[in-house]
């Protein structure tokens, strides 16, 4: 019995060393401080300011908190700083890494503010991850943006979408028409990396650049533009949409001849409730002009837990005193986009912990978040092997033409690149029709041709043409003839006057 007792206070003491020994390993895993600074625009004219974006962030935080497990533990301490998205991203990060550098950098946006701060970021060893920075330029991972993630899809991600719709109905050529303000040029990056997908797989690409100060659309410019291309992709402001889209329809290119795609990603709930419509005496040719008209977008989630989070983060958006979101509208993939990367940076530091190494291993952390999938708030997220998300996109076009409606009729999967079609889709919207006619007409709605009369008028105008001539003509030979015999009688001093006239006679019959 003694023996026993002394076998089990063996045991005891040797589970209380080993207890001892795993605590400062769970007490550090469990109470982790993590500094994150936020780097957005106060400005709520944009979709991700600060106030849109914060409650996305809150959400996640409480989250993570209620969860049982490894990063149940971590201490989010959340910092926002303005980006004005300029300069001013930088000169805050700067700022406030004088005094202790953050563990992590939520954004920027902005490709111009973004790229400072990635810069900066990566050479001080610190993970960045932003639902923005979307430009090709950023795909470059090797060296200076080298520690950025990105948890929305890039424009080279949706450009994937018209290279397979390419492939699949056989187009050949595209125009791109956008606008470039020079500034933040968000319409340049869009189509800048359809450009570079389309170029590489050698399609013939036409580019047509609108200023938006200019405003005035170039409409005969376009005209020629779009005759030499089977498929007009655009990205500019709605009104110009709308103008180009009036031009096309007037001079009749939206009856089959060119598809007509505009790139929308991130607001395109406005265009199931009529994004033609103004109110003005064009409205009705707006919605004829629109029904060939067909926009991509991102495919949006319809996740019950999304759905729940969506009303949450409005709710707590509009008792900030933002408004914008219509009734019915889910957030924006920047919104979504925060609350995921705080999850990803928990999963990745983790599993860093958990190996041996701490928050400060930048390098690794960001490695870790890259090649993965997990599980988001809208559904689940692919990170590819060079740390940017994998995009999922919709095609959306006018089902209802009497309400002048849309819904999306095509959805693109970036994971296997396949295309599935919806019930509302239609071959014969994306299939071109005879493209063989006159690049330029006039007067496109009435009769190309001329009307009899006007053939007659030219005909009787031609035979009096060739009547007068031959009259001419034998009036200046019988002249001639008439002069010469007259000479021949005149003296010697009259004849040299007379032939100086003969001479300046002939010199006008044959100016004329």
């Amino acid at each position: 019995m003694s023996f026993l007792s002394a076998n089990l206070s063996c045991l005891l003491q040797c589970c209380v060393y080993v207890s001892l020994l795993l605590l400062p390993v769970w007490t550090s895993a469990i109470n982790e401080d993590i500094d994150v600074l936020v780097i957005l625009p106060k400005n709520n004219s944009y979709l991700f300011s600060i106030s849109r974006v914060t409650p996305a962030i809150e959400y996640a935080r409480r989250k993570m908190r209620s969860d049982v497990g490894l990063y149940s533990g971590f201490n989010f301490n959340v910092h926002y700083d303005n980006s004005d998205c300029g300069n001013e991203a930088l000169f805050n990060l700067v700022d406030r890494s004088c005094k202790k550098k953050p563990d992590l950098i939520l954004g920027p946006v902005c490709e111009y503010a973004a790229a400072q701060v990635v810069r900066m970021a990566s050479h001080w060893n610190i993970p960045v991850i932003s639902a923005g920075a979307l430009a090709t330029g950023f795909s470059n991972k090797e060296k200076e943006y080298s520690h950025l993630t990105r948890v929305a899809p890039s424009y080279l991600k949706m450009a994937e979408t018209f290279s397979a719709m390419f492939h699949h109905f056989g187009w050949k050529t595209a125009l791109f028409i956008f606008d470039d303000d020079k500034e933040e040029r968000n319409c340049y990056f869009t189509l800048e990396g359809v450009h570079n997908i389309l170029h590489s797989e050698d399609y013939k690409i036409d580019i047509f650049e609108i200023h938006p100060k200019d405003y005035r659309v170039d409409i005969e410019e376009i005209i020629k533009y779009t005759y030499e291309s089977e498929v007009i992709i655009m990205c500019a402001g709605a009104n110009v949409i709308r103008d180009i889209m009036l031009a096309a329809h007037r001079r009749m290119f939206t009856s089959g001849t060119n598809v007509f795609f505009n790139i929308e990603l991130f607001n395109s709930s406005s265009y199931g409730n009529g994004s033609w419509k103004r109110g003005d005496k064009y409205d009705a040719e707006a919605k004829q002009a629109y029904a060939a008209l067909n926009t991509v977008t991102l495919l949006r989630s319809v996740k019950e837990e999304f759905e729940n989070f969506s009303v949450e983060v409005k709710k707590a958006t509009q008792k900030a005193g933002v408004y914008g979101y219509e009734d019915g509208d889910n957030v924006n993939v920047f919104v979504e986009g925060f609350h995921d990367a705080l999850l990803l940076y928990a999963l990745a530091l983790g599993e860093v912990m958990k190996n041996g190494s701490n928050k400060k291993d930048g390098a690794q952390i960001t490695h870790r978040m890259w090649n993965r999938s997990f599980e988001g708030i809208a559904g689940q997220v692919s990170i590819d092997a060079n740390g940017d998300r994998s995009g999922d996109f919709s095609v959306m076009a006018m089902t209802d033409h009497e309400a002048g409606t849309f819904e999306v009729v095509m959805n693109y999967f970036g994971i296997n690149g396949s295309i599935q079609v919806l019930p509302g889709f239609s071959r014969e919207r994306f299939t071109l029709k005879d493209r063989h006619r006159n690049p330029f007409p006039e007067h496109p709605n009435k009769s190309c041709g001329l009307g009899v009369s006007a053939v007659t008028g030219i005909i009787v105008g031609a035979l009096l043409g060739t009547a007068m001539l031959i009259s001419f003509y034998f009036f200046r030979k019988n002249y001639r003839i008439t002069i010469e015999r007259r000479t021949q009688r005149e003296d010697c001093n009259i004849g040299k006057h007379r032939q100086l006239r003969e001479d300046s006679i002939r010199s006008n019959f044959s100016a004329a």
